[in-house]
């Protein structure tokens, strides 16, 4: 009876937060900058495809707004009034995926043309094509409309600007163009409303912020805050894409700060989050990373999404490491237990695949194989698949100041010297101190516990 009753009232608000339009304004070829020259070829081609068909066909989102700020597109997305079945028609390279959102990709060669087609307004409670969670958030929404209805159901202002390949000029419906000029960004619709039906856009509010450098509109930051664990009702799967993109947009240091000033880092990351409270250290260590990560993308020079994560889940898996060794767990058992208990609660939050999880666990272990130099071992450790990238986290440590004896610097100076110089490095550590203790006879070793 509670459910029903809850679902009512969300229906209700969400007929009463119906966006609405601004009156449509169009900007001819003449008076915006978008050439087709500066277009994909692959979204070309499904442009003419679709409008040669009889279907419309425009370019939308981010694509305009980059132009349109003078910047260059990386991603060129397609609305059309073509279902999913009828643009998979069309083009043979190209497939349906999603079942929450049903779109259409598009593949050439590597590069992917994403298709929509225009989405309208649910009329019903739930039906097989729209269908929302008691708390409003959307389960599915494949219920198709016009252009306008497409523009309401879109997330940002900015983001619902349309270019017509029919006649190359761009619409606005919803003052997108106004705020472009004031820089300012702006939910369509009632913003708490919005957030329930994805709380994910909460996340793409932080990131337009620090990408764009534009500033967020009072009424749709006021919601943030206060309904930030909605993120807590999103899929820890998708979570996992959406936080490289926070992170990998050349913004990430004002990116981490902006979500911990709106309260939605502990969400996402909540193990080190906690850790930041009690260990100052940490919290340097991922601001640390996250430069460098700036840095290396304004460098155009690749970030490996298993160090970043390393880095991000650090503070965390060390506070429980450190809690392991106090109760008298070994080092190498401590790290193994610490990743299986961090990992096993960040999972919750967001899920990180396998193929990045794995060599972020070598990161870690390597911490603690570094030390030991003796003998073959530094040269073993050189062979290493990970070695490079755990000298690299192990001079993040050491800049953000954590006790490592100077061991970065050492490893440092025996990367670049000849095979003199490294041996004259290991004999200045002298042998390794054996462990102390009575042997354990035969056996007694191999007596069950």
């Amino acid at each position: 009876m509670l459910k029903g009753f809850t679902r009512y009232i969300s229906n209700k608000l969400n007929r009463k937060a119906e966006p609405r339009l601004s009156q449509k304004r169009t900007l001819s070829r003449a008076e915006h900058p978008i050439s087709r020259s500066e277009i994909h070829e692959g979204a070309l081609k499904v442009l003419y495809r679709l409008h040669k068909s009889g279907h419309q066909a425009y370019l939308v989102g981010g694509c305009i707004r980059d132009r349109l700020l003078g910047k260059n597109p990386k991603d060129f997305d397609v609305a059309t009034d073509a279902t999913p079945e009828e643009v998979n028609q069309l083009f043979r390279n190209s497939r349906i995926i999603g079942r929450r959102f049903r779109i259409v990709h598009v593949r050439f060669g590597r590069d992917i043309i994403e298709v929509t087609t225009f989405r309208g307004q649910a009329k019903t409670e739930n039906t097989a094509h729209h269908r929302q969670s008691d708390e409003g958030m959307l389960l599915r929404d494949n219920v198709w409309g016009s252009i306008e209805e497409d523009a309401a159901r879109r997330d940002f202002t900015i983001n619902a600007l349309y270019y017509n390949i029919a006649d190359f000029s761009v619409y606005d419906f919803t003052g997108g163009l106004e705020d472009i000029k004031n820089r300012r960004l702006r939910l369509i619709g009632d913003p708490e409303t919005r957030y329930r039906e994805d709380p994910v856009r909460m996340l793409r509010a932080i990131r337009f912020m620090a990408k764009l450098d534009f500033e967020l509109e009072e009424q749709t930051a006021a919601p943030i805050r206060e309904h930030a664990e909605l993120l807590l009702q999103v899929a820890p799967a998708r979570l996992f894409d959406e936080v490289l993109k926070l992170f990998l947009s050349g913004q990430a240091l004002k990116t981490f700060h902006l979500l911990q000033e709106y309260h939605l880092f502990g969400m996402l990351f909540p193990a080190s989050y906690e850790a930041f409270k009690v260990n100052p250290t940490s919290l340097r260590l991922v601001e640390q990373a996250l430069a460098n990560t700036d840095q290396r993308i304004h460098e155009d020079r690749p970030v490996a999404p298993a160090f970043l994560y390393a880095a991000l889940l650090w503070p965390g898996l060390l506070q429980i490491y450190e809690d392991l060794l106090k109760r008298g767990t070994p080092a190498f058992p401590a790290m193994q237990q610490a990743g299986n208990r961090l990992l096993q609660r960040q999972n919750q939050h967001i899920t990180i695949p396998k193929r990045f999880a794995f060599p972020m666990r070598e990161i870690w272990d390597l911490q603690l194989k570094l030390p030991k130099r003796q003998g073959k071992q530094a040269w073993r450790l050189l062979q290493e698949p990970r070695f490079r990238a755990a000298y690299d986290f192990l001079l993040l440590r050491e800049t953000a100041g954590e006790a490592t004896e100077g061991l970065a610097a050492w490893w440092t100076e025996f990367q670049r010297s000849d095979q003199a110089g490294q041996q004259q490095l290991q004999s200045q550590l002298g042998r390794p101190k054996k462990p102390r203790g009575r042997r354990r006879s035969r056996k007694t070793s191999q007596t069950p516990s």
